[in-house]
């Protein structure tokens, strides 16, 4: 175990320090298993557990404390009182295949659920990369400190479909901020990725008329290219496209010095998460004129809905409710931004900065 510790590598402005990190070898599964907990100040923290190779260990825990430190920036944003949290499980290349089988995934799990119960309710995990509500239902049989098991499990199940409803008001939010007379009909969108929340928004705005330009690096999603009647691209064509709206859906990180320059949009607003490269390229984000609307903000959706179904035990319809309510706080973001002339990142770290120094004194 270490706490108090503070982290630095490369692609980051600032330092990181997490409140706890634990950093266990599975009794089962002889896999690394690391959890962060950045931030406990507003209350237990959440975030996912990601499930993936990586090229050692420590990869892993800078990926891990990296994804706890934008997690407590998204639940002060969303309005919830948690703070963040992550578990990475760096798994070993050669061993990927047996830990994610069907015979290995129950060891696997009892064991991430073990090292959750192990932090007695300061962390609560959900769903990631490699890991989805069936996997969540396995850690609810040793620990009660798991959200987004299947609904018929007594969960709030997959948390793709809230996360894109909150996509899809971001969206509608910058949209009516940047051209008020304007339908999404009249707009051109390149949505980067099709998975489960990427595709939902594909389609929701396949069906308000507008033009799509689409990408994923799985070919097998070209067919929905066809299905919304979009271009297929490649990725990187997709980011460069010349359209209204980028939508990042994939992966992060996609946004550096190079491809902020050979942007042709007016703003990018997606659910993929960590998507600057270092804070520094929001500057210049915002020195091109192009509104970014804040990762930590679009994406909040899930983890709303799974707070307000499971923790506070209200109704779907209420919960979607909640989540659509991102579209106005981000409003309120731009807007600052706007009136300050500084990147909408600037006002989101403030925001999270009044909320924590509020929460400690």
């Amino acid at each position: 175990m270490l706490s108090n510790t503070t982290m630095s590598y490369a692609g980051l402005d600032r330092r990181l320090t997490a409140e706890d990190v634990r950093i266990v070898r599975g009794s089962r599964s002889n896999q690394t298993i690391m959890i962060s907990v950045d931030s406990t100040r507003l209350g237990p923290a959440l975030g996912g557990c990601r499930v993936k190779t990586y090229p050692s260990w420590p990869d892993g825990l800078a990926d891990v404390l990296r994804l706890s430190a934008a997690m407590t920036e998204k639940a002060a944003l969303a309005g919830l009182d948690h703070g963040g949290g992550k578990t990475v499980v760096a798994l070993d290349a050669e061993d990927a295949v047996r830990w994610t089988s069907d015979a290995g995934r129950v060891d696997l799990m009892a064991d991430i659920a073990d090292a959750v119960e192990s932090l007695h309710g300061a962390y609560i995990c959900g769903p990631d990369i490699g890991t989805g509500p069936d996997d969540m239902a396995l850690l609810r049989q040793r620990t009660r400190h798991a959200l987004c098991r299947p609904e018929s499990a007594g969960g709030s199940g997959d948390s793709s479909a809230p996360t894109a409803l909150g996509v899809i008001s971001s969206i509608q939010a910058v949209c009516g901020h940047l051209w008020p007379e304007r339908d999404l009909a009249t707009l051109t969108f390149a949505v980067i990725g099709l998975g489960h929340v990427g595709g939902a928004v594909a389609n929701y705005l396949a069906g308000t008329g507008a033009r799509l330009t689409v990408s994923d690096i799985d070919p097998a999603q070209r067919r929905l290219a066809d299905a919304f009647a979009a271009r297929w691209v490649t990725p990187d064509a997709a980011l460069t496209a010349e359209v209204d709206v980028v939508v990042p859906c994939a992966v992060g990180g996609i946004l550096t010095r190079r491809s902020v320059a050979e942007l042709r949009c007016r703003a990018v607003v997606g659910a993929a998460n960590n998507q600057l490269d270092e804070d520094s390229t929001a500057d210049v984000l915002h020195e091109r004129g192009i509104i970014w609307a804040p990762d930590t903000v679009v994406s909040g959706g899930g983890i709303i809905s799974a707070v307000a179904r499971e923790l506070e035990g209200v109704s779907r319809h209420e919960a979607d409710d909640r989540v659509r309510a991102i579209g106005p706080r981000l409003v309120t973001v731009l807007e600052s931004a706007e009136r300050d002339d500084v990147s909408p990142l600037h006002v989101a770290r403030a925001l999270v900065q009044e909320r924590l120094t509020s929460a400690r004194n």
